[in-house]
C-alpha cells in the first residue's frame, strides 16, 4: 500500500480549490408563468341586464316567480304523459297554492294546436348546454334549454317565459332575455356548424312563439359586461 509523502493536513485540498461561478443560461430555466384560476362558467340567464319590461314586477312578485317555475315544470313533464293523467301529476309536482294557476297556464300552452310542434315526441326537453364564447371574451356558459327542435339543417331553441307583461315584437324584448338567447344561438353555432340556428321566446302569458332575430340576440350579448 503506497502512502503520500509528508503529513496530511485536513481540508488543504478544499482550501486552495477555486470556486468558479457560472451564471446558468437563461433557456436553461425557463420561467413557468403561474396558473391562471378557472374561470366560473356564467348562467345565460344571468348575463345582466333587464329581465321584465317597465311595470311587469308587481307586488305579489314572489309568488308570481314560484307560479312561473311550476308552469316549467309542467311543460317539461305533462308532454309525456296522457292528458287524463295531467292532474294526477300536477298534484304531485306543484304546491297547491299554485297548482291551479300553473296548471291552467300550462294546460293552455299544451293545448294550443299551433304550439304542437315544439312539444313534439321528437323535440328536447331541458337541454344542458355548455360553450366558451368568443362574444363574452372566450368565458364559458352553462345553461339549460327548455325546447330544442333540431332538424338535419335547422335548430331552434325555444325558452318559455312567464313574464306577465309581453313585448310586441322582439326589438322590445329586454336586454337580459336577449342575451340569454344570444348565448343560446352563440353555443349551438359550435355544436351544429352546419345548421341555420333560430332562437324563440314562447310566452305562455299570451300563448305567443315569439322568433328572434339572430343579429339581434348576437349583438345583445356582445354588449354583455365581462366579469
Amino acid at each position: 500500500m503506497s502512502r503520500c509523502n509528508g503529513p496530511w493536513v485536513p481540508n488543504a485540498i478544499l482550501k486552495n480549490r477555486q470556486v468558479i461561478k457560472q451564471s446558468v443560461p437563461s433557456w436553461a430555466v425557463p420561467f413557468a408563468k403561474p396558473p391562471q384560476a378557472p374561470v366560473s362558467a356564467r348562467a345565460p340567464s344571468d348575463l345582466g341586464g333587464d329581465k321584465v319590461l317597465p311595470g311587469g314586477a308587481p307586488q305579489g312578485a314572489e309568488t308570481a316567480k314560484r307560479v312561473g317555475t311550476a308552469v316549467h315544470r309542467l311543460l317539461e313533464v305533462l308532454p309525456n304523459a296522457p292528458q287524463d293523467q295531467w292532474g294526477n301529476i300536477a298534484e304531485r309536482l306543484i304546491e297547491a297554492d299554485v297548482r291551479a294557476s300553473a296548471c291552467q297556464e300550462a294546460g293552455a300552452v299544451l293545448q294550443r294546436p299551433d304550439l304542437a310542434h315544439i312539444f313534439a315526441p321528437e323535440s328536447l326537453a331541458e337541454v344542458d348546454v355548455t360553450a366558451h364564447l368568443p362574444e363574452l371574451n372566450g368565458d364559458p356558459i352553462q345553461g339549460s334549454i327548455d325546447r330544442l327542435l333540431v332538424s338535419p339543417t335547422r335548430v331552434l331553441a325555444v325558452d318559455f317565459k312567464t313574464n306577465q307583461i309581453v313585448p310586441s315584437e322582439a326589438e322590445q324584448v329586454p336586454s337580459g332575455l336577449l342575451r340569454q338567447m344570444g348565448a343560446y344561438a352563440a353555443a349551438l353555432s359550435q355544436i351544429y356548424p352546419d345548421h341555420d340556428i333560430e332562437t324563440a321566446i314562447l310566452w305562455t302569458k299570451t300563448l305567443e312563439l315569439m322568433p328572434l332575430p339572430k343579429d339581434l340576440v348576437i349583438s345583445s350579448l356582445t354588449n354583455t359586461p365581462l366579469t
